[in-house]
C-alpha cells in the first residue's frame, strides 16, 4: 500500500503543478473574455433562464422535445454531484493545507470557471447522441470524439471518469457520512454502509428519471437549509466578519505567516484552493456534460446558462459559507480536518448543538445525494467505452463500492480524487479550447434570438 501512495503522491506532484494550474485559470480567463464576461454582465439574464424558469408554468412543447430529464432536473442532478463533500470537508482541508487565504483562490478559480462550465454544457449538448436503448447519452468523452475526431482520447477521458466517480463518491462522500455519525451519535459505519447501499440501490436502479426526481427534491432542501445556517454564523457573530475575512486575504498573499513558514506555501495555498474549488464546483473537468446531457431543450445553451449558476451556488455561496464559519470559529489550528472541523465550527457559532446538528444532517444529504449523481457519471463512462449492456454492472458494483466506502479511510482517497481530477482536465480543456469558436457560436446564435435572448421576452 505504501508503494501504491508513493506514486499517487509522484504523479500528483506533477499533475498539480504550475502548468496545470495556468491551464486551468487561462482556459477560465479566455472563456471570459470570448463570451463577453457572460457570467459577470448578465446575471438577471442566467437568473431568469435557470431558477425562475425552473418554477415558471410548465411548457407544453417541452413534452414533445428528446430527452430524460427536464431542464431543471437536469441541473439539479449537477448540483446535486457538485455540492457535496467539497462544500463541506473539501473547503476544511484546503484551510487546514493552505491556510484561510485558499478561499481566495477557490473563489478566483470559480470566477473564472462559470465560463469553462458553460462551454462544457453547451458541447455536450450539442454532442449528444441517443443509445439503443432510447436515451440521450452524452459527456465530455463525446465531444473530444466528435469535436476533435479522437475517439482514442474520448477513452481516455472515460477511463478515469471510472475511478474518479468511484473515489470521489463511492469511497469519499459514504466514509464522510459513516464517520460523522459515528463521531457524533456512534453509529457503527457498517450499519451506516448497509443502510446507504440499499437506498442507493433503490434509486439507481429506478435510472436516470428517478435518479432526476429524488435530485429535485433534495438538492434544493439540503442547500437552502445549508446557507440559512452559514448566514445565521454570520449574522450572530457579525463583530468577527471583518477580522475573518482580513486574516484569509492576508493569508492569500502571505501564507507563510499562516502555515508556519512552510517552503513555497504560497503554491501549497493556492494549489489547495484551486484543486479543492475545482472538486467541489468541477468547472473544467467536463463531467457537467455527462448530466445536462438528458435535459429536455431547445438549444444548446438554454442548458448551458446554468453552468455559471451552479457554480456561484456552489462555490461563491456554499464553500464561502463554510470556509467564513471555519475562520470566525478560529478552530481551523485545533488539530481537526474535513467534515469535522466543519461540524465542530458550526457547532460553536451557534447556539446550544443546533449547528452541528444542521451541518450533520447536510453532511448525510449532500453526501447521499453526491452518491446518486455521481453514478451517473460512472454509467456514461462505461456505457462509452462498452455499450448500455454494461449498466447493469455498473449498477451492482456502485452499491457495492458504497458499503466497502463506509469502512475505509479518507487520507488516501482526496490524494487518488486529486490525482483523478488533474488528469481528466487535460483532456477536457484541450477540447473545449480546440472547439471554442463553435461555443461562440452557439452563444451569439442564442443571445441573438429575438424571441429569448437579451431582449427576448420568452423565458
Amino acid at each position: 500500500m505504501d508503494f501504491i501512495v508513493s506514486i499517487n503522491d509522484f504523479v500528483n506532484g506533477i499533475v498539480w503543478g504550475v502548468p496545470l494550474l495556468m491551464l486551468i485559470l487561462l482556459t477560465g480567463v479566455y472563456y471570459t473574455i470570448r463570451l463577453g464576461a457572460v457570467q459577470f454582465a448578465h446575471p438577471k439574464y442566467l437568473f431568469r433562464k435557470t431558477i425562475k424558469k425552473a418554477f415558471a408554468k410548465k411548457d407544453d412543447d417541452y413534452d414533445k422535445i428528446e430527452g430524460d430529464l427536464t431542464s431543471f432536473q437536469a441541473a439539479m442532478v449537477s448540483v446535486a454531484a457538485i455540492v457535496g463533500s467539497g462544500n463541506i470537508a473539501g473547503v476544511a482541508t484546503a484551510i487546514v493545507v493552505g491556510g484561510p487565504g485558499a478561499l481566495v483562490w477557490v473563489i478566483v478559480a470559480a470566477l473564472f470557471g462559470m465560463a469553462s462550465k458553460f462551454a462544457e454544457i453547451a458541447l455536450g449538448i450539442k454532442y449528444r447522441e441517443t443509445d439503443k436503448d432510447g436515451a440521450l447519452t452524452g459527456g465530455a468523452m463525446y465531444y473530444i470524439e466528435k469535436g476533435l475526431h479522437a475517439r482514442w482520447l474520448g477513452i481516455i477521458f472515460s477511463i478515469l471518469v471510472i475511478p474518479f466517480a468511484f473515489v470521489i463518491s463511492g469511497i469519499v462522500d459514504t466514509n464522510t457520512i459513516a464517520l460523522t455519525l459515528y463521531d457524533r451519535f456512534g453509529t457503527p459505519t457498517i450499519v451506516t454502509g448497509a443502510i446507504l447501499a440499499i437506498l442507493v440501490a433503490v434509486i439507481v436502479f429506478g435510472g436516470v428519471k428517478r435518479i432526476g426526481q429524488a435530485c429535485a427534491i433534495v438538492s434544493p432542501f439540503m442547500g437552502i437549509a445549508y446557507i440559512v445556517a452559514g448566514l445565521l454564523i454570520i449574522i450572530l457573530n457579525i463583530k468577527l466578519l471583518p477580522g475573518a475575512i482580513a486574516t484569509i486575504f492576508k493569508a492569500a498573499f502571505n501564507p507563510s505567516a499562516y502555515l508556519g513558514g512552510v517552503a513555497g506555501s504560497f503554491f501549497i495555498c493556492m494549489k489547495s484552493g484551486v484543486a479543492r474549488g475545482l472538486y467541489s464546483n468541477e468547472a473544467g473537468l467536463g463531467t457537467a456534460a455527462m448530466v445536462h446531457s438528458s435535459a429536455k431543450v431547445k438549444h444548446p445553451i438554454e442548458q448551458a446558462v446554468w453552468g455559471p449558476v451552479e457554480v456561484f451556488l456552489d462555490t461563491i455561496l456554499v464553500c464561502t459559507i463554510s470556509a467564513l464559519a471555519i475562520v470566525m470559529s478560529g478552530l481551523w489550528t485545533s488539530g481537526l480536518d474535513g467534515a469535522t472541523l466543519t461540524v465542530a465550527a458550526f457547532e460553536k457559532m451557534l447556539p446550544g448543538s443546533i449547528g452541528a446538528y444542521i451541518c450533520i444532517a447536510s453532511v448525510v444529504l449532500f453526501g447521499f445525494s453526491c452518491l446518486i449523481s455521481y453514478y451517473n457519471y460512472a454509467e456514461r463512462a462505461v456505457e462509452y467505452i462498452f455499450g448500455a449492456s454494461s449498466k447493469i454492472v455498473v449498477k451492482v458494483l456502485w452499491v457495492i463500492a458504497v458499503f466497502v466506502g463506509s469502512q475505509t479511510t479518507l487520507g488516501f482517497a482526496w490524494d487518488l480524487a486529486d490525482t483523478c481530477n488533474g488528469l481528466m482536465i487535460i483532456p477536457n480543456l484541450i477540447a473545449i479550447l480546440i472547439l471554442s469558436k463553435e461555443v461562440i457560436a452557439l452563444k451569439n446564435e442564442y443571445f441573438n434570438d429575438p424571441t429569448v435572448g437579451l431582449k427576448g421576452t420568452k423565458l
